[in-house]
């Protein structure tokens, strides 16, 4: 439940046939201990059929709709259009997953998820969280399902979105501290994992990024591709054709994959995911997988994952706790091999100053993740014109970032 490179020991693994050729291209796949294939496959299996399930549907598209929130609008931001580029702004949209019951995207797949575990006769719900908004967002689903939510966080993750770790508990999950490694994302991951592979008989893992051993990470994808979907209904509505360019920020991948979803197959859409370049560029600086791009196997895929010389993962910097992991989702590795989607970078520094930019322009105070998006709006705003309509993935908002800012001085 560690990385490794590609000279890992096949002995170590079970290589189920079926999960293997579930991949996207040359990424994914399913490398875990042979102790968790069992749940993996009844999962999958679960899934599978729940997906093609008219009351399965129903009750998702209910709770999302009663519960959560959706369909989220599409806001035009022109104050901020014309601020970035004076002379001939782009239009720019936002979808407001800011909007969404917890504050965040994660909510989607939260429910989607809680409720295969009811299917599957699961009463405890296991979860990591990084910035916390999945965390919040399995706690909610949980609290309205009458489900137990156990969720692993790291130390400094914890300090640094306090106000989550206090959402959480309220609504009455436990969260587990996760002092060791570095004491983020990755190795809430990894205590997750452990917790899972005693638990699996009544526990039910409820992974927050569309990353992981399959089929995790097309779950994901499907529950957020609500996201893209509402989004290019909207578009046609307000402007009568698909957007030109689509950004959204990439962690694990979950909110870039649910927007990127329904325009994959449009070539005349250019697609943008916009990694957390840190304060430098140098390994255990930024959390930027794509710009070393090298290949190997975390928390049971195989993707694009910072490993230093030794093939061991690497330490990771952002300002931003949800971009702050060593690997990516899959789908987005293989996008970026076939040069389907673009991706870039954008620093701690950027993305502070795309934050309060739209707060004062526009009233709407942004996660630092999503600003990440914002930010490299912002780099190539000069490139623009009038004619072209930019979607942005909100991805959620930033309020849980406000109190660790104040606390650094950076507001």
């Amino acid at each position: 439940m560690t990385a490794t490179n590609r000279s890992m020991p096949a002995s170590q693994y079970h290589y189920s046939l079926e999960a293997l050729h579930k991949r996207y291209g040359r990424f994914g796949g399913c490398f875990m201990p042979e102790l968790l294939m069992a749940p993996i496959q009844e999962l999958t299996t679960l899934f599978q059929e729940s997906k093609k399930d008219a009351s399965f549907l129903k009750e998702l598209s209910d709770l999302l709709h009663n519960y959560a929130g959706r369909p989220t609008p599409l806001t035009e931001v022109t104050r901020f259009a014309h601020a970035i580029n004076p002379v001939n702004p782009p239009r720019i949209f936002l979808k407001r997953e800011d909007l969404l019951h917890t504050g965040a995207h994660k909510i989607n797949n939260a429910l989607g998820q809680c409720l295969l575990a009811k299917r599957m006769g699961k009463k405890r719900i296991i979860a990591e969280t990084g910035a916390g908004q999945h965390g919040v967002a399995t706690a909610a689903a949980a609290a309205h399902l009458g489900l137990q939510a156990v969720i692993y966080m790291g130390a400094l993750d914890m300090k640094r979105q306090m106000s989550n770790v206090m959402r959480m508990r309220l609504m009455g999950a436990t969260v587990v501290e996760v002092p060791h490694g570095s004491a983020t994302l990755k190795d809430a991951v990894n205590e997750a994992l452990r917790d899972w592979s005693a638990s699996f008989s009544d526990s039910y893992y409820c992974l927050g990024s569309a990353l992981g051993p399959h089929p995790y990470p097309e779950i994901v994808a499907t529950f957020q591709a609500v996201i893209g979907e509402e989004s290019k209904q909207q578009c046609q509505e307000r402007f009568s054709k698909n957007p030109d360019l689509v950004i959204a920020c990439v962690g694990g991948g979950s909110n870039a994959i649910g927007i990127f979803a329904p325009f994959l197959n449009d070539p005349d859409v250019a697609l943008m995911g916009v990694e957390a370049g840190g304060h430098g560029k140098k390994l255990g600086e930024h959390a930027a997988r794509f710009h070393h791009a090298k290949e190997g196997v975390l928390h049971g895929c195989y993707t694009y994952l910072l490993q230093n010389e030794h093939g061991q993962v690497a330490e990771t910097s952002s300002l931003s706790a949800g971009l702050d992991y060593p690997a990516v989702g899959p789908a987005h590795a293989q996008l970026f091999f076939e040069k389907r989607a673009s991706y870039v970078m954008a620093s701690d520094h950027a993305a502070l100053e795309a934050l309060q930019l739209l707060a004062k322009t526009e009233g709407i105070i942004p996660a630092l993740e999503s600003s990440h998006a914002l930010a490299h709006l912002i780099k190539i705003a000069p490139t623009l014109h009038s004619d072209q309509n930019i979607l942005v993935n909100l991805s959620g908002r930033g309020d849980k970032d406000l109190p660790e800012l104040i606390e650094k001085g950076l507001l």
